[in-house]
């Protein structure tokens, strides 16, 4: 079959080549979140505060976003065989190191390492998926990189806890280390190049914008729940964000041969697709924030079970994202992301009318309901987008796509945050009445914390709204390959 000869002629197996791409982009994609429930673990082993301890997952998104766009640079310029095994070292590399930290700037450098092997693998996996299978079978092949991209962050938390509550923290990483050599072996008589090279020239400025562009974007981002809006540093990081990003705009789009490849957004198609799953992702990583909160805060469970709580959403998200992927192929994503998102939207309402008693079934039958939602908009409408493009720019279009998941991510996150911060300190009752009257003021403090989740989860609502009102804009059954430029 044609989709089963690589660049150079040769056969392969496609079946065993995407076993590989999945299991090891599984275990890369996995560890965004797996540190999430071993923070105060780490706390108390390396004798470091709340803050410094989130630069494990800071850092690691920071790193993670700033290699995206560049990935497209490198899918197009190196093997996709070479790349993969790079990727997969780097990520080897980074787990080794954050194994035997013996401190926590040790563990900081390990993460980091980890997270530019996730930035090279992740957008690998979804180019690869869509250059080895057809137009008409892509959203199947895209459906089994959703299992991966979006069951494995949600395993994470869960996962995580279990193992902190049995073993230690070092088995966190200990446990992925021999998966992931048997990967490379694996990838090493497996893998093969599938990705046609065009060889681009590295521009070094292109490169330099890009890094500081979007680094200081979603650091700035990344800040805003520790130090809110009106602070001189996020607003200084954001603005340096979107000046240097505008200026990369600027010069990409007066090179001949751009770093990343913006007239993909001459795309109808594309660009509706991308601002839409910006949005869905907008709507369920901030809620995904925001929900154990509340089950730790309010409820005072675990951050074990917490997870436990979110797993079966989990599930359910990674057994419907092949099939959405199946419907997709036949019936195009405009009926599966309108109701999709009226399912999202719908299961996201109830949240804003949460109590101390709000039953614990409830809360995860809700919850299912909301990924269930999202398996519908997600992979079928990124794969919408894929298959507008040609197949020259689907590397820049899983680039700018991912880019901007990211980026939309970051903000969904720092908006919801900001607002369950907000609006919970402008109800707190005054201080002075916690020495009259402790009890009235433990109840209004509990009411106050509890008006910041409605208003962060009516805030998620409107997220919905806005992503439902943009699925009309699809088309039912999108073109293949429009032409661009």
């Amino acid at each position: 079959m044609k989709e089963s000869i690589d660049i150079y002629g040769k056969p392969y197996n496609r079946s065993l080549l995407v076993a590989v791409l999945l299991i090891g982009t599984f275990c890369t994609v996995l560890n965004q979140t797996l540190l999430t429930t071993a923070f105060p673990t780490l706390m108390k082993a390396f004798d470091i505060s709340a803050s410094s301890v989130q630069w494990l997952t800071t850092g690691f998104l920071l790193v993670n976003g700033i290699m995206i766009p560049i990935s497209a640079w490198l899918i197009n310029k190196f093997s996709s065989k070479k790349l993969y095994l790079t990727a997969m070292t780097i990520f080897l590399v980074g787990t080794i190191t954050c194994f035997v930290a013996p401190s926590f700037s040790v563990l900081l450098i390990g993460r980091l390492i980890q997270a530019a092997g996730v930035g090279i693998s992740m957008p690998l996996l979804q180019n690869i998926m869509l250059s080895i299978f057809p137009p008409e079978k892509r959203g199947s092949a895209m459906g089994m990189a959703g299992i991966v991209i979006g069951l494995a962050p949600a395993l994470g938390p869960t996962l995580s806890g279990w193992i902190i509550d049995h073993y230690t923290w070092r088995d966190l990483f200990g446990m992925v280390i021999p998966i992931v050599i048997f990967v490379l072996i694996l990838a090493t008589f497996l893998m093969k190049s599938v990705i046609n090279l065009s060889s681009p020239s590295l521009d070094i400025l292109s490169a330099v914008l890009s890094t500081i562009g979007f680094g200081s974007l979603l650091y700035g981002f990344s800040t805003v729940g520790d130090d809110g809006w009106g602070s001189p540093k996020v607003l200084g990081f954001l603005a340096v964000g979107i000046i240097v990003i505008g200026i990369f705009v600027w010069h990409q789009l007066h090179l001949e041969h751009p770093f990343l490849e913006l007239r993909v957004f001459k795309s109808r198609t594309f660009t509706i697709a991308a601002i839409l799953v910006g949005v869905v992702n907008m709507s369920m990583v901030g809620a995904e924030l925001v929900l154990p909160l509340y089950i730790q805060n309010i409820r005072g469970e675990s951050a074990f079970h917490s997870g436990l709580m979110l797993l079966p959403g989990a599930v359910i998200m990674g057994a419907m994202m092949p099939i959405t992927g199946a419907i997709f192929d036949k019936h195009g994503a405009k009926r599966l992301a309108i109701s999709g998102m009226l399912i999202l939207t719908a299961a996201t309402l109830p949240f804003a009318f949460l109590t101390q008693e709000t039953p614990i079934p409830m809360i995860v039958i809700l919850y299912a309901l909301r990924m269930f939602g999202i398996s519908m908009v997600m992979m079928p409408v990124t794969t919408s987008g894929m298959n507008a493009l040609p197949m020259n720019l689907i590397s820049h279009g899983t680039a700018v796509n991912n880019t901007f998941r990211q980026v939309a991510s970051s903000i969904g996150t720092a908006i919801l945050i900001s607002v369950l911060s907000n609006v919970t300190k402008s109800n707190l009752p005054k201080s002075d009445l916690l020495k009259t009257l402790p009890l009235t003021y433990k109840n209004q403090a509990l009411n106050a914390t509890l008006s910041g989740y409605h208003a962060a989860f009516f805030t998620a609502v409107a997220f919905g709204l806005v992503g439902f009102a943009i699925t009309f804009f699809l088309q039912q059954k999108n073109r293949k390959g429009e032409q661009i430029g």
